[in-house]
């Protein structure tokens, strides 16, 4: 193995950065018109038979990412070139940062109404009630579990399985965010994507967690404020990944996330993180420049990873 795979991830992720995510025919979206499809032919309301969707669908992903490693093998810039591609496709931080931003735009006109809008484009709560705190700690809390699950977690796949941890890892949090949700339809469908989501985050969700403590300072914040956080509060979270990144971001910022949220009918009380104040318009933008700097760390240590993996083989 060469070192074109941490070159890869590189550049992939500066792709992300400069470009966000492709403007057409991404191939995630591609994958969801795909899943759906096969849900179609597929659904019953048993867990086994969402275990075969689940398999057919992240397998045959990973499969692919196989093929594109193989593509390269005895060419280092193209297998760089293709690690590159996986990992730009699978990375959304750069898009993240602009729906966050654009919801900010809209607080700073005292447009409630446009901010409320915009912010369905990141969380899935019923959103037409919320003040303008509690806009920006929904926010907030969507900058911190998609820090972990867009870029971070992806990038600590692709350090140390290529192009194919990369893809099955997008597979995967696509398929969660379809039918791993608890509904009557998805409670046993969709039951094993949301365990498998669940256990591919787990180093992803700690990693983002402890990159966020350690670049506290750069927001203003104190390392110790955001372990405690951390350490204290993640548990009360209904997500065991997003429990750990939220809890730090909120102790990270000095400002107190969770708390009931609506989803339609349903109420989920999703525990009260961190104690310092409620959350404004400019934590976002304070947000999102931590999310930023966990980003790179993230892409450093990966590309690290990745490197050393080479040497030693």
């Amino acid at each position: 193995m060469t070192v074109a795979r941490a070159v890869g991830i590189a550049i992939g992720y500066a792709l992300d950065r400069v470009l966000g995510d492709p403007a057409r025919r991404h191939p995630v979206a591609g994958l969801g018109r795909v899943a759906g499809a096969l849900e179609r032919r597929l659904y019953a309301d048993r867990r086994g038979s969402g275990l075969a969707f689940t398999a057919l669908l992240v397998g045959g992903t990973a499969a692919a990412g196989v093929a594109v490693e193989s593509a390269g093998r005895q060419r280092p810039v193209v297998r760089a070139a293709l690690t590159a591609a996986a990992t730009w496709v699978v990375l959304g931080g750069r898009s993240l940062e602009r729906e966050a931003l654009a919801v900010v735009t809209h607080l700073d006109r005292d447009d409630l109404p446009a901010a409320r809008q915009r912010l369905t484009h990141l969380v899935g709560r019923d959103t037409a009630r919320l003040d303008a705190s509690e806009v920006s700690r929904a926010v907030v809390e969507s900058v911190a579990e998609n820090t972990s699950d867009a870029v971070v977690a992806p990038l600590v796949w692709g350090a140390f399985a290529g192009a194919p941890g990369l893809l099955a890892y997008r597979a995967a949090n696509t398929l969660d965010a379809m039918v791993g949700h608890r509904s009557p339809r998805y409670e046993r469908f969709g039951w094993a994507s949301a365990r498998l989501d669940d256990v591919l985050n787990v180093p992803g969700s700690r990693l983002s967690a402890a990159l966020a403590a350690a670049l506290a300072p750069t927001v203003g914040g104190r390392p110790a404020d955001a372990l405690r956080a951390w350490r204290r509060d993640a548990g009360g979270h209904p997500s065991p990944n997003a429990g750990p990144v939220e809890a730090a971001f909120a102790g990270a910022l000095g400002i107190r996330l969770g708390g009931v949220n609506r989803y339609g009918d349903r109420v989920e009380d999703r525990h009260v993180l961190g104690d310092g104040r409620a959350a404004e318009p400019s934590d976002v933008v304070r947000a999102a420049r931590l999310a930023r700097r966990v980003d790179l760390a993230a892409c450093a240590i990966a590309c690290a990873v990745a490197f050393r993996r080479a040497r030693r083989r």
